[in-house]
């Protein structure tokens, strides 16, 4: 797969654009998907984008993983939320995994080591924490809505 337009120039990954009027929904495109982003309509939010990429990496990571070494892998699920540092402390992701197949107790903690090798969790890692259970479910994530609202920025709404 190829990263550019039909006219073989170089194209961006992703790239979010929209008019102003209106809803006031932005259209988001990665790769082959197109999606709506904010606004009044059903839109995901960058939290939402974040976490997905964490989760998708980090799937693709352990397929990867699986395949090589031939583990009997028939089902990976990742789920994941975004979480604020209180009072300055640092963010995090709650990553859940769950890992189906006829996979035994070895092999299911090197699919579970392979989720800190994702290059998307590494980078985040950076700057935020990530906590990795082997349980899909996560808890409440942080609002976008309300992060934006509370940015120190004159005359602006969320959307």
């Amino acid at each position: 797969m190829t990263n550019s337009n039909d006219d073989g120039a170089p194209r961006p990954q992703a790239e979010v654009g929209g008019d102003l009027d209106g809803a006031g929904t932005l259209n988001g495109r990665a790769g082959a998907s197109e999606f709506p982003i904010g606004g009044t309509a059903a839109g995901t939010n960058p939290y939402e984008l974040l976490s997905a990429s964490l989760a998708a990496c980090t799937a693709m990571t352990i397929r990867l993983l699986a395949r090589r070494r031939k583990f009997p892998l028939s089902h990976v699920e990742v789920a994941v939320a975004y979480h604020h540092g209180g009072d300055g402390g640092r963010d995090s992701f709650e990553r859940s995994i769950r890992l189906e197949g006829n996979i035994g107790d070895e092999e299911h903690a090197q699919l579970m080591q392979a989720a800190n090798m994702c290059p998307i969790g590494r980078m985040l890692g950076l700057s935020a924490d990530i906590r990795t259970n082997d349980n899909v479910s996560v808890g409440s994530a942080a609002s976008y809505d309300d992060d934006l609202s509370e940015l120190p920025i004159p005359n602006i709404d969320p959307d």
